[in-house]
């Protein structure tokens, strides 16, 4: 009868040690997991290299070809057989691991490539002369004379020929080149002063992305890459995001609350120059927009942690797309007030993404033929006639052949209020001049340059809200004593809620120690209403163990406030006096956030002149 468990012999194991190429391959598998690695990998060595260009030529997604050129130092003939060598680099010496500077360090991608792949690398330092190296499937051949005029080629062809079962985990030849794409894009991004040239060499070779090396400070040169990366509309509807907090630096562009996503995708986040997906900081961002947007939204963000390297762990992972900070609490408040206090500074800006959707509602279907306007064609003989004998309505007969004269207009469905004598001055201001109330519901005002349209209940819910939450902060959450205080046992994770009691009693949840692990709950916030005390603070134990931190309590506190804001709002169908419109307009100009409601949806839309005349063709 065979054993039932191959992992149970009846005889003793030998212990082998595993040859050189089995160990490359093992070490590919976390490495190279697919053609974007690999040319992760490849284009972080150019730029450790200091290379100023960078060129990456791929072939059917990368399974076929991956060829990556730059003008870097080079290297020379006796350094290209260590740089097959597994642990062998230039990046660090060994003797401090945590003072790491570079994108590469730990000497295994090269190595790996070769060993999965057909690998070849060509190289010239300056002053010398070009040398060539090749592996294939682990094995080497020697170096050899080569052609090149600076810098350095690497090649690598058939990847996964050594492990042709991983050639079945991977994606169509598109998805893969979308892939290399966006860590092409990451990396641009990263490095705004290296020009980076992506190219499909499948049939017909085609330039499908490229950055050429910005000038000018670091802001400017980061949001001219961040205009050819993340499109022009980004850079536009962006916040230019500088704070600094015990000795981390957060620089960037942030998106409005008004220019969100529908999933995660637009969302970039560096730490020391390095594109990471870490979900600490994550949540972090999610927090810092939870008051903005709703749950199906997401922002649009490219920020970067500037940081000592001795305060973040990079080696976590051999793919280095996850770091561990020493402090992460500090990373997640940096960006959480670093956020919120550029979105405050923003007041009442709206994205201009609702005006370019607004005035694409109001354009009409384009016709098939050319659109000719009146203006283009020759009035006949009896048109000019009969439009020189008509005569305005009480003056003289009817134009003939055109029936009676015009009736009088019907009246507007819209309520005009009288404008008061300093209404240039008032239209002066960033929201104008109320002129009249539609349908009861929306506001039209007048600027200097265009037309303001104002959702007068979507307005007023967040000014209500944004004042409660400021009353609320001035004087505490009011906490409602138990009168039978709540015992829950949470076991070892009671002393990590004992630990955050301090911060929890500010929003009015006082809770203290009841024997081993076990809590006792004596007040909860008067503002919840009855609330269920352990489901609540088992919530914020799962938030611990996702973030590191917890908003639940806030986010309840919050929808609370945002719920009374919206009962005790201006409803829709209300009309307005021209007194009234005007302070609704000059306190959302003196509020922060007021650009979209509790909800993350627009406040107001605003039309330019020259866009309304657009609409009419009148340019």
């Amino acid at each position: 009868m065979p054993n039932a468990d191959p992992k149970i012999s009846d005889t003793q194991q030998i212990i082998r040690q595993l040859d050189e190429t089995v160990i490359n391959r093992i070490a590919a598998g976390e490495v190279v997991e697919r053609p974007a690695s690999a040319v992760k990998e490849l284009v972080e060595n150019a730029i450790d290299a200091g290379a100023r260009r960078i060129g990456i030529d791929i072939g059917f997604g990368g399974k076929g070809l991956i060829r990556v050129s730059d003008d870097g130092c080079g290297m020379g003939p006796e350094d290209l057989p260590l740089a097959l060598a597994r642990h062998a680099t230039s990046k660090i010496d060994g003797s401090d691991l945590l003072n790491i500077q570079s994108f590469g360090f730990r000497g295994e991608a090269l190595p790996s490539l070769g060993a999965v792949g057909r690998l070849t690398i060509t190289s010239r330092v300056a002053g010398g002369e070009a040398h060539q190296i090749s592996v294939s499937g682990g094995q080497h051949s020697p170096v050899k004379p080569a052609a090149l005029g600076a810098g350095t080629v690497v090649e690598l062809r058939d990847l996964f020929f050594a492990t042709p079962a991983r050639l079945k985990f991977l994606r169509t030849d598109r998805a893969e080149m979308q892939a290399i794409s966006d860590v092409v894009k990451r990396l641009a991004m990263a490095e705004p002063g290296i020009g980076f040239t992506l190219r499909d060499v499948s049939d017909t070779p085609r330039v499908t992305f490229r950055a050429d090396a910005e000038q000018g400070d670091l802001f400017d040169a980061l949001c001219a890459r961040l205009s050819v990366v993340m499109g022009r509309e980004f850079t536009e509807n962006a916040l230019p995001i500088d704070a600094e907090r015990d000795g981390l630096r957060l620089i960037g562009y942030a998106g409005l609350p008004t220019y969100s996503r529908g999933s995660a995708v637009a969302q970039y986040l560096f730490v020391n120059g390095r594109p990471v997906r870490d979900k600490l900081l994550i949540g972090a961002l999610r927090g810092a927009y939870a008051d903005f947007l709703s749950r199906d939204r997401h922002p649009a963000v490219a920020l970067f942690i500037d940081c000592p390297p001795e305060r973040v762990d990079v080696n976590v992972h051999p793919a280095k797309a996850e770091v561990r900070f020493r402090e992460p609490g500090v990373a997640r408040g940096l960006i959480v007030t670093g956020l919120r206090h550029a979105l405050a500074e923003a007041g009442h800006r709206a994205s201009t993404t609702v005006a370019d959707a607004t005035l694409g509602a109001f354009r009409a279907p384009q016709p098939k033929d050319a659109r000719i306007y009146q203006m283009d064609h020759r009035p006949s003989q009896t048109v000019l006639r009969a439009a020189q004998s008509w005569q305005a309505p009480g003056g003289g007969d009817a134009a003939p052949g055109l029936g009676e004269a015009p009736t009088p207009f019907a009246p507007a469905s819209a309520r005009v209020e009288e404008v008061a004598e300093d209404s240039p001055a008032v239209e002066a201001l960033p929201l104008g001049a109320a002129r009249a109330q539609v349908h009861e519901n929306y506001i039209l005002a007048q600027t200097e340059d265009g037309l303001v349209i104002v959702d007068q209940h979507a307005a007023h819910e967040r000014l209500v809200y944004e004042r409660l939450k400021r009353q609320m902060a001035e004087n505490g959450v009011a906490a409602q004593a138990l009168l039978i205080p709540e015992i829950v046992t949470f076991g070892t994770d009671a002393d990590r809620l004992l630990g955050m009691a301090p911060e929890l009693a500010r929003f009015g949840l006082g809770i203290e120690a009841f024997g081993p692990g076990t809590l006792a709950v004596r007040e909860t916030p008067a503002i919840l209403g009855p609330v269920n005390a352990e489901a609540m603070l088992r919530d914020i134990l799962d938030e611990l163990d996702e973030l590191g931190d917890s908003q639940t309590l806030q986010a309840r506190i919050d929808a609370i406030l945002s719920r009374v804001a919206c009962h005790g709002s201006i409803r829709s169908g209300r009309r307005m006096q021209a007194d009234e419109m005007n302070a609704l307009l000059r306190e959302m100009e003196a509020t922060p956030h007021s650009g979209q409601c509790n909800h993350g949806r627009p406040t107001y839309v605003e039309l330019k002149l020259s866009d309304i005349e657009r609409l009419f063709g009148r340019t």
